[in-house]
């Protein structure tokens, strides 16, 4: 076991520079199974950091109504038809479910399919976790995938069936059980996120400011993390990373446009600066 403070110089040994002759492909396939009618920004948001953060290819499954929307909004992201979602899951580096899905049956079908045929790394976020709930705990369910998970405080609370004051008095200590019970990596959103691992380890971030506190932001944090896992870092490194990376792009646009005003669109923007700089 070990508590570790994510600061910068850890972290650039982390992300090489490019070759001069690569091609997308060897930069990760990323599917994200996001949105829904009036949440499709969900998916945009998550599509478009994903390919902010460095993935290859990027495929957002979505009902055909939403395609316009998808492919308008984010035209370097492919589509997919929903009933394609668990085929192309499968041929793909990571996978990513769960921002603005809803609560429909289909959707859990998907994830319990996945988790115990995918051999690559889920990230489960938002709706995906309301769905899955206590089935996430049931040691019985087979499962091959690799799962990072990335709760707020409230998602965090029911799955532990607690307050949320209660995961906000013992952060670190709950990151660490559901963890352990789960045998994922968790981010545990907030203020100083913590991501724990199933051995114990704790990593505390220290990027990130209140202006993050708005609509989408954790929808952008899903995307990051998609994408740093097809391009192959561990899922622990690439929760730790991308949390650190979410928090100094939101960091940058805070300094250049405050806090007050900061939109989730903003963190996206400065990716690639955050990235920049790390790697330099």
């Amino acid at each position: 076991m070990k508590d570790i403070i994510l600061t910068e110089k850890p972290l650039r040994v982390i992300l090489d520079k490019r070759a001069k002759n690569t091609h997308k492909g060897d930069f990760g396939k990323v599917i994200i199974r996001a949105g829904s009618t009036g949440m499709m920004g969900a998916a945009c948001l998550c599509a478009k950091a994903a390919l902010r953060t460095g993935a290859g290819l990027v495929t957002m499954a979505v009902s055909p109504q939403h395609f316009p929307i998808a492919q308008i909004s984010i035209p370097e992201a492919m589509c997919c038809m929903l009933q394609e979602t668990y085929k192309k899951a499968l041929k793909s580096d990571a996978v990513v479910i769960g921002p603005g899905i809803g609560s429909d049956e289909d959707n859990k079908i998907l994830i319990v399919n996945l988790m115990m045929e995918y051999e690559g790394t889920i990230v489960l976020d938002a709706d995906g976790l309301n769905i899955m709930g206590d089935l996430l705990f049931d040691s019985s369910f087979p499962r091959k995938a690799k799962l990072i998970i990335t709760p707020h405080e409230g998602e965090a609370a029911r799955l532990l069936k607690c307050s949320r004051e209660d995961i906000s008095a013992a952060r670190m200590e709950c990151a660490t059980i559901l963890a352990a019970n789960l045998g994922a990596v968790t981010v545990l959103k907030g203020a100083g996120t913590v991501i724990a691992n199933s051995d114990g380890d704790i990593y505390v971030n220290t990027t990130g400011n209140p202006g993050m506190a708005t609509g989408g932001s954790g929808d952008v944090l899903s995307g990051m993390i998609g994408a740093l896992c097809a391009q192959g870092l561990s899922p622990e490194k690439s929760a730790a990373f991308g949390v650190y990376l979410h928090g100094m792009a939101g960091d940058m646009a805070a300094e250049e446009k405050g806090e007050y005003g900061m939109i989730a669109s903003d963190i996206i923007e400065y990716i690639p600066y955050a990235i920049k700089r790390v790697i330099k």
